[in-house]
């Protein structure tokens, strides 16, 4: 068993595995969330369910703790005791959303008390190109954060706009995932062609007991 989330990114079967299915298993929670032809928001929750279900396949399930006490405000999972935040983007790296709101005044309050907490587990999904898997420890976060400054480190919706929620800025994204102390697979974005029914599995589960 590994005993640490480095082995995730250094260990080459897990690598593989990971460059091979994490596409199509993005792919699958896209096809899952998408109506009328656009993807809808619950995909994240869909991407962070794909990756705690790596992180435990990894390190076995005693060792991977989904039951976040409500103090922890910034992990989603904990790895042998360990938080991360798991983050994820779609194309390109413009700025990656550290918290939803639609309340102006909560945004702010947030923007001027955040600082990072934890290790970040991020993936950047950049379909028919190349993006990645990475591990971006709360150490490089703080160097980058006090290097720019609060202010080019966060950014907060426009005035008069209806606020989705409080940025990372592009610029501190970028210098987080070509830090050298960042933990990266590199990870070609292919579609496959996939005979997906989103109601299959329930119907299933409803026709469970039929005779």
């Amino acid at each position: 068993m590994k005993t640490s989330i480095e082995s995730l990114f250094t260990d080459k079967t897990t690598v593989d595995k990971v460059q091979q299915k994490l596409p199509k298993l993005f792919q699958v929670a896209e096809l899952e969330t998408t109506r009328g032809g656009k993807v809808g928001m619950e995909v994240g929750s869909l991407r962070e369910r794909v990756l705690v279900a790596l992180l435990i396949h990894q390190f076995g399930e005693e060792n991977v703790k989904t039951d976040i006490p409500i103090t922890a405000a910034e992990a989603d999972v904990f790895v042998f005791d360990k938080a991360f935040s798991i983050k994820t983007l779609s194309n390109s790296l413009s700025g990656l959303k550290l918290i939803w709101t639609v309340d102006a005044q909560s945004a702010f309050k947030f923007s001027q008390e955040y600082e990072p907490s934890c290790d970040m587990i991020f993936v950047h999904i950049n379909w028919s190109k190349h993006g990645g898997l990475y591990c971006i420890p709360k150490k490089v976060q703080l160097e980058i954060f006090n290097k720019i400054g609060r202010n080019e480190y966060i950014k907060l919706p426009k005035e008069g706009t209806n606020p989705r929620g409080v940025e990372m800025q592009g610029k501190a994204l970028k210098s987080l995932v070509t830090h050298t102390d960042t933990l990266k697979i590199d990870i070609h974005w292919e579609k496959e062609k996939i005979d997906f029914d989103v109601f299959e599995r329930w119907i299933e589960l409803w026709a469970e007991d039929d005779e």
